[in-house]
């Protein structure tokens, strides 16, 4: 029998030739419409850290190299604590915003290897929200720069932000009194160029739910579905869907899902509703995702804020709340 007619009959057993039209990462079809991310056999989840949880202390690192710890120290961190990987936030790289040394890249991705440590992402900081193309310009090459430093790193997503940044504070004032409609098109051709740029480089832009533009889950998937490119994908940051039950957008986002921030509370703030771990990991599992959840920890203007506390405060509820619905999943956990 031929390979030829073995694959045939492979195809026509798994019904694989069905969804041979959807993408490896299962978001575009024949028809141009958006759709879940096409997965196989039930959710696997596994843990890691964003390192923005030690912002303060990284950024004092930086400025004096005898203070605050470097991203060598939280991958000691993350071995110490179990992690399975460690999401290297591009702010605390030398020279950023520009790509650190290729000689830097491999030390820390050994180093991370060495302790067991895949890493999950990273992210930069990009506006395209405003009014001056020029700055959405930048903004794309600068994430263009960070695939390229993603895929050397071997992370298989990259960060971007679908909000304003300073100067403006919110994205009217960003888009200079712009429609909602416009501004919408802006970000998706902008995230759309990157997205066929990080094909090349195998990295998934992974569209944040962060700041003012999307507040929920349909207004996230709206964007997605604007960009409609299956190298464009959401990062679900569960503290950042300000509704009456954030729960019900997360829901709408996990099928869409490439990577996440799980916060402490679900609004992101010291006076808000602690997550609800068990809740959120069994919508996770029901979307059958399976990849990482890394944790984003915030001072969130406590004074009082210690990531070496924090932190693993929130990975034992987690760890917990996957053991607990592991028995629920679909598949093995």
């Amino acid at each position: 029998m031929s390979f030829e007619t073995n694959r045939r009959d492979f195809l026509r057993r798994t019904s694989f030739g069905s969804i041979l039209a959807v993408s490896a990462l299962g978001v575009s079809n024949s028809f141009g419409e958006y759709g879940p991310i096409q997965r196989t056999a039930g959710s696997h989840l596994r843990v890691s850290l964003n390192a923005y949880s030690f912002l303060e202390l990284l950024n004092a690192n930086a400025k004096d190299p005898s203070n605050g710890i470097n991203l060598f120290q939280v991958c000691d961190f993350c071995a110490k604590h179990g992690f399975d990987a460690v999401d290297l936030t591009g702010y605390f790289f030398p020279g950023y915003p520009s790509a650190p040394d290729d000689s830097y890249i491999v030390k820390l991705k050994r180093y991370a290897f060495d302790r067991g440590l895949d890493i999950s992402g990273t992210g930069v900081r990009n506006d395209f929200t405003t009014a001056e193309k020029s700055v959405r310009d930048e903004g794309v090459q600068r994430i263009k720069t960070w695939i390229e430093v993603a895929a050397k790193l071997g992370a298989p997503a990259i960060r971007a932000f679908a909000d304003c940044q300073s100067p403006f504070k919110n994205w009217q004032e960003a888009s200079r009194n712009a429609s909602r409609t416009a501004v919408e098109s802006w970000m998706a051709d902008s995230l759309r160029e990157c997205a066929e740029y990080g094909e090349k480089f195998g990295v998934v832009v992974a569209v944040q739910n962060h700041g003012d533009f999307i507040n929920t889950g349909d207004e996230h998937l709206s964007l997605l579905r604007k960009v409609d490119h299956p190298w464009c994908a959401a990062l679900v940051d569960t503290g950042k869907y300000l509704t009456a039950d954030p729960y019900a957008d997360i829901a709408i986002m996990a099928p869409y899902a490439v990577n996440w921030q799980i916060k402490e509370t679900v609004n992101s703030s010291p006076t808000g509703a602690p997550t609800d771990m068990n809740r959120l990991v069994k919508i996770v599992r029901a979307s059958g995702y399976r990849g990482y959840l890394p944790i984003e920890t915030l001072a969130m203007k406590r004074k009082n804020y210690d990531p070496f506390v924090e932190v693993p405060k929130v990975l034992a509820e987690l760890r917990k709340a996957i053991a607990t619905t592991s028995e629920d999943a679909t598949g093995p956990g």
